[in-house]
């Protein structure tokens, strides 16, 4: 769980070698044992430390990791539990099987299994309507069609702002903010059918352990203290920062190494990210599900619940995406085997579980930073213990027309992360999908709907009922693609005042489709309008993207106005203003191979800001670069809503522009 997406993956996966002892072995030594026969899977204590030790240390310091732990369990037993690093590099205080870890999203998985007890019990229907077990509170829904703890179980109810509920900070440790204060203030509307489309999602899973408060009768950390973690024997694990799990707690860094401070959730006790616990208590809790729910002759589930959250549930196509509670992002990694997996962070903590059930093997890991470390732990491990027995045959692609093409055209929003916004046009046999994130890729056919890009990750079309295309997924791991569907938007408004040949067209069409720019009004665009800087700065935090996040509208309000004299939200908002409030955001680098020059006049606190945007190519259609590199900006002449249109387009729409930040 993370306020800030632009650094977080779905997935949250992480020293240096002289902090290390144990880990003196060589890269070489690495890539030998790494290459040694093997009985597939660990079984041996010295043999994965082998593995283990130096992998730990290469890729801590490469990620620059102070501290980690990493427990591995096969049938039933621990093979191996141990630290690496510092939980305090400060203290010198080193990291092991009892350091205590805020293990984020992780705690999905646990509240999967609270729903599934109370489904087992028969107090909650797990297809019925979510609402009957909420108290009384009501889920504001324009589909028609209710939504269930199956949905919400599955990262599929279909939320507008499915981070709304996301809040974290060090404001919020020491409080106690029940669910019951925190819903009736806090609460996203569904737009999506519920079990139409994957969308990772916190407020689901917030709603559902709210239901399981409900429907129990007892506090939601009170129940998994008493219902999971008592019967696991995991005494270091809960939902709430409790004194005297924090003595033992690992410090929080930054990816650079500096210390950030601890955060806390509101509501206090987060079904969606918000436990602690140890390594020592992750392998019991392993240990149960590789069991079918049973731990020490106790049945903590169903095998029948375990089997809903072990098995995949939601498709794109062929890629499997979510179980009840886990997920299976970088499908590339799996080797064939049938994995699931949940990652999680806090600020300055993250987290990894990784369960192979067919062959009763599992890990966990648990560090102090955000980086993606243990992405690439989870690669070594999957290609060291489960190699892939059988080379994949080449797919045979098929040839795709243009007519048979023009289904998939489109500017697609992400379905979480507003900001990634990728076209999809056609070019020479292929289909181009064009992203900030990805830079242009030829997508080549493998059958109707599913697709391969350049660098041999899946895209998976998805058509409504009328045959029409309606959503993709992507598995690249750049950008955020793995955090859920991206979904077409409507392109059919016309405006009476933008002609056909207008060299805004484009750009107005796209906004409006985003819902970032509208009609002024009736059916009327304005095109050569002028616009009041709130107005402009209204659209401008639409198109920026993040404000769907919790908690981060206000802080983008304040980043546009940096340096920016005298603001006044109904005041006629002029071109240098516009561009100085762009470029606060997008935070650009002038292109150094793009020799620009201002030619009119413009006030000193903006020609940075437009030198760096015009060299970048966020330019309005009337603004020409000559030959020589110099222009003329206009930059106090009044802003048109046209030319507004442009710049947000450019600057935060699908284009691969040279964007170097």
């Amino acid at each position: 769980m993370k306020k800030v997406i632009q650094k977080m993956s779905l997935v949250v996966f992480l020293l240096s070698t002289t902090l290390i002892s144990a880990c003196t072995q060589s890269l070489g030594a690495v890539e030998s044992t790494q290459t040694a026969s093997i009985t597939q899977g660990p079984v041996d204590a010295k043999e994965i430390e082998a593995f283990a030790d130096p992998l730990f240390a290469e890729k801590m310091k490469e990620y620059n990791v102070a501290g980690s732990s990493f427990v591995v369990v096969r049938d039933g037993k621990v093979l191996v539990n141990k630290g690496y690093g510092f939980a305090n590099k400060e203290k010198k205080i080193p990291v092991d099987k009892d350091t205590v870890f805020q293990i984020g999203s992780v705690s999905k998985t646990f509240t999967a299994l609270a729903a599934m007890q109370q489904v087992d019990a028969g107090k909650i229907d797990l297809h019925g309507n979510i609402e009957e077990y909420l108290g009384g509170l009501k889920i504001p829904n324009n589909t028609g069609k209710p939504v269930t703890m199956y949905d919400l179980l599955t990262y599929t109810p279909g939320f507008a702002f499915p981070d709304e509920t996301t809040f974290t900070g060090p404001q919020y440790i020491g409080q106690d903010i029940s669910m019951d204060e925190f819903f009736p203030k806090h609460m996203p509307v569904i737009i999506r059918p519920p079990g139409e489309t994957y969308t990772y999602d916190n407020t689901g899973f917030l709603l559902a352990g709210y239901a399981v408060e409900k429907a129990s009768g007892i506090p939601f950390a009170q129940y998994m203290d008493e219902k999971v973690f008592k019967p696991l024997g995991m005494t270091s694990t809960s939902e709430r920062l409790k004194p005297e799990l924090m003595k033992r707690m690992a410090a929080n860094y930054y990816d650079n190494g500096e210390p950030r401070p601890l955060e806390g959730t509101n509501p206090t006790d987060g079904p969606q990210g918000s436990i602690i616990s140890t390594a020592e208590d992750m392998a019991k809790y392993m240990i149960m599900h590789l069991q079918n729910g049973k731990f020490d002759g106790k049945e903590i589930v169903s095998q029948k619940s375990m089997e809903l959250m072990h098995t995949h549930q939601i498709f794109a196509d062929d890629i499997p995406i979510t179980t009840v509670g886990f997920e299976n992002y970088f499908p590339e990694y799996t080797n064939g085997q049938h994995v699931v997996l949940k990652g999680g962070n806090m600020p300055g903590h993250s987290s990894l579980m990784v369960l192979i059930p067919e062959h009763k093997t599992g890990f966990f890991m648990s560090y102090n930073n955000d980086s993606m470390v243990s992405a690439d732990i989870y690669k070594e491990f999957m290609d060291h213990y489960f190699p892939e027995t059988e080379k994949k045959a080449e797919p045979v692609y098929l040839p795709l027309s243009e007519a048979d093409a023009q289904k998939y055209f489109g500017l697609y929003q992400h379905t979480r992360a507003y900001w990634t916004r990728t076209s999809i046009t056609y070019e020479n046999g292929s289909l181009v999908l064009e992203s900030e994130a990805t830079g242009k890729q030829k997508l080549r056919m493998i059958r109707p709907l599913l697709f391969v890009d350049e660098a041999g990750e899946k895209v998976a079309f998805k058509e409504d009922k009328n045959g029409n295309i309606k959503y993709f997924y992507y598995t690249t791991p750049k950008g955020v693609s793995l955090a859920g569907e991206s979904q077409k938007m409507e392109m059919e408004k016309t405006y009476s005042d933008v002609p056909n040949t207008s060299s805004y067209k484009t750009h107005i069409n796209n906004l409006s489709a985003l819902s970032i720019m509208a009609a002024k009004s009736g059916s009327k665009f304005d095109p050569t309008g002028t616009m009041t800087q709130g107005e402009f700065a209204d659209a401008l935090i639409k198109a920026e993207g993040h404000y769907v996040m919790a908690g981060m509208e206000d802080g983008l309000r304040q980043q546009l106005a940096v340096g920016i004299p005298n603001l006044n939200p109904s005041a006629p908002i002029t071109r240098q203003v516009a561009a100085a409030m762009i470029q606060n955001l997008k935070q650009l680098e002038p292109v150094a191979t793009s020799k620009v020059t201002l030619q009119d006049t413009a006030d000193a606190w903006a020609k940075d800001a437009i030198t760096a945007l015009v060299s970048q190519g966020i330019i309005d259609p009337d603004t020409k670069v000559n030959p020589d590199g110099s222009f003329t900006f206009r930059a106090k002449d009044l802003l048109k809503r046209q030319e507004a249109s442009a710049l947000l387009d450019l600057a935060f729409g699908y284009y691969s522009l040279p964007i170097k930040r």
